[in-house]
């Protein structure tokens, strides 16, 4: 089975580098999240054109890529969990669940997925959830194996609710190091890590992971500073980036794509990646 866990990854990593755009957020029942992605067949296709390595989407509507014909098509990243953390809302239960309780990796097989993903939340004074984080990993790590599926454990490290809205992501560096550690233990094949507040103890993470290390993006930010970032933690080891706000609620999504893939493929810095995206309108 390692043989063709291997033959997955490299459709992810083909140079030992991936932008994976991140399109699964209808599962976190956040309306905020949803701007961008109404028309979600037209924003696949566009994202689809732009060429990234890989599209992240849940089982319901993975198939508006698997369908696109030819055979130059991002890969499928499939997110087999859902959860209610990403409210606004403190709920009285927080919980995260797998999407197909009874057989949660036969989805992904037969949509011909590249790679599954799994959420590892940490949220403050919220042991129950973290719990069943720790229980689904432990049993779809079992079937990854069996089936030669990688496995990509996105570790979260929250801050309180807040009179913000939401839980936020803590940048604490030692709190995340923490947590990657746990989940490659645990089995991850791949890594989705939060960046840490300063860019250059990201290099911990990486050394944490010891499996290829993928920048989770977050809110919406200032497209500026989302490739300086970008390219800062690239430069401490990131092997790419995880990004879907940051693409799909910008005006032109696809330029977005074709300037992290030149930063990501063929290590431009954060200015050429601008010259990039500029000169693409």
């Amino acid at each position: 089975m390692y043989q063709s866990k291997k033959v997955r990854m490299n459709r992810l990593f083909g140079n030992g580098k991936c932008l994976d755009v991140a399109i699964d957020h209808g599962v976190c029942n956040e309306p905020s999240f949803l701007a961008g992605l109404e028309d979600l067949g037209k924003i696949l296709r566009l994202l689809a054109d732009a060429g990234p390595d890989a599209i992240q989407m849940n089982f319901g509507q993975a198939g508006l890529l698997q369908e696109l014909p030819g055979k130059a098509k991002p890969a499928l990243v499939m997110r087999i969990d859902m959860g209610n953390p990403y409210n606004r809302t403190r709920h009285r239960e927080m919980w995260a669940v797998l999407q197909n309780a009874h057989d949660p990796i036969a989805p992904a097989l037969r949509m011909d997925a590249a790679c599954v993903v799994v959420n590892l939340f940490m949220l403050p004074d919220e042991p129950g959830l973290f719990r069943q984080c720790v229980e689904n990993i432990s049993r779809v790590a079992q079937d990854c194996e069996r089936y030669g599926m990688p496995l990509m454990i996105e570790p979260l490290v929250m801050q309180p609710n807040s009179e913000r809205g939401g839980y936020l992501v803590d940048g604490d560096a030692e709190k995340i190091v923490t947590l990657v550690r746990l989940a490659r233990e645990m089995g991850a094949d791949i890594v989705k890590a939060d960046p840490t507040d300063d860019p250059t103890d990201f290099h911990r993470v990486v050394e944490a992971a010891r499996c290829p290390v993928l920048v989770r993006g977050g809110g919406k930010a200032d497209l500026r500073q989302v490739f300086a970032n970008s390219y800062a933690l690239m430069k401490q080891g990131a092997q790419g980036m995880v990004y879907g706000r940051n693409i799909y609620q910008h005006d032109n999504p696809g330029r977005v794509v074709r300037a992290l893939m030149a930063m990501i493929h063929d290590g431009v810095d954060d200015a050429e990646a601008w010259r990039i995206y500029e000169a693409a309108a």
